[in-house]
């Protein structure tokens, strides 16, 4: 069952973080936007399927003119959006996005300004803030998306300070091995889960850290759902198969998505989801998020309770705010 589209508007990133191999910075000027009449075409064809998430992703997803329309379309398909961005760009879209963006996130990768800048490695850190009160002007909640490493983890009890002061949600997300990547260490896996435990207003998926602790991916009893249960989408308008990580194939969206979806190489990697040898130990978070979707395993069942705890505090609490508030506070 489709559930999630991992949508690449773009490659390119005007941020060159140091545990990112997302952005294209080499071939700039090369590197395409996906075409808004084939995004649209396509969508609505998602939609037909029964995906109910887009992700719109890159590279720096703000770096499209045309982000906000994408965004308004999958709005108006009843369809759920997300966006992270490094928030250089938001003031530019922010009016434009007001209300059609699901799950916004600012990346955050430091309470401290001269480290936050030098992961990035562009100047970054006051935009996070500036964009924060720009959001709550136009009553939206972003969360502050904090991708702990090795190197980071013990700055996380400042991170929910930092998030908490402006009445948002930390949302932790555990940097993952891949492209020759370290994952965390058992020690920060350790720390990161007993600091999140019973916290309502920090999420971490728990079926993360347990899916770490078991070693990632088993290919002779795989967990992972990214064919099944996700669609990617490149720039190129391609499906990138089995996932964006691994890229081992790719089908070009020449005809209607559904004959795409009963084609044999599409079946040949659905029936191989999660058991080729690269899918050994992997730990992606965008691929297992949705492949926990369902009560079927104990990575489902921790998955679950960490997004009922989530969805508590983004869609209940944060309403309440915005009747109780007045617009005015938020300024």
């Amino acid at each position: 069952m489709l559930l999630l589209c991992n949508y690449y508007v773009t490659y390119r990133c005007n941020a060159y973080c140091e545990f990112c191999h997302f952005g294209d910075h080499t071939n700039f000027k090369d590197t395409p936007f996906a075409k808004l009449h084939e995004f649209k075409s396509n969508v609505e064809q998602l939609a037909k399927l029964g995906v109910k998430f887009i992700d719109l992703t890159g590279g720096e997803p703000l770096l499209h003119k045309d982000i906000h329309l994408m965004a308004e379309f999958v709005h108006n398909l009843k369809m759920q959006t997300s966006i992270t961005t490094n928030t250089l760009l938001y003031p530019k879209f922010a009016e434009k996005l007001a209300g059609k963006i699901n799950l916004l996130h600012f990346s955050l990768d430091s309470p401290d300004e001269e480290e936050h800048n030098r992961i990035r490695k562009v100047d970054c850190f006051n935009s996070i803030f500036k964009s924060i009160k720009i959001a709550k002007s136009l009553d939206e909640f972003p969360d502050i998306l904090f991708t702990v490493t090795n190197e980071t983890f013990k700055k996380l009890p400042r991170m929910h300070e930092l998030a908490a002061k402006h009445d948002l949600v930390l949302l932790v997300n555990p940097v993952f091995s891949y492209f020759g990547n370290s994952g965390l260490t058992q020690e920060a896996v350790n720390y990161v889960d007993e600091y999140c435990d019973g916290k309502m207003d920090v999420y971490l998926n728990k079926a993360f850290m347990k899916l770490r602790r078991d070693g990632g991916n088993d290919i002779n009893n795989p967990s992972c759902k990214a064919v099944s249960r996700v669609v990617v989408i490149s720039p190129e308008n391609e499906i990138i198969l089995p996932c964006y990580h691994f890229a081992n194939d790719k089908i070009k969206i020449d005809r209607p998505i559904s004959e795409i979806r009963k084609s044999d190489k599409l079946k040949y990697f659905m029936k191989n989801e999660g058991k080729f040898d690269f899918c050994q130990g992997c730990t992606v978070n965008c691929y297992f998020e949705p492949s926990f979707a369902f009560p079927t395993n104990l990575y489902a069942i921790s998955s679950l309770t960490s997004k009922f705890k989530y969805s508590y505090n983004k869609l209940v609490k944060q309403k309440i705010k915005k009747k109780l508030i007045p617009k005015s506070e938020n300024k």
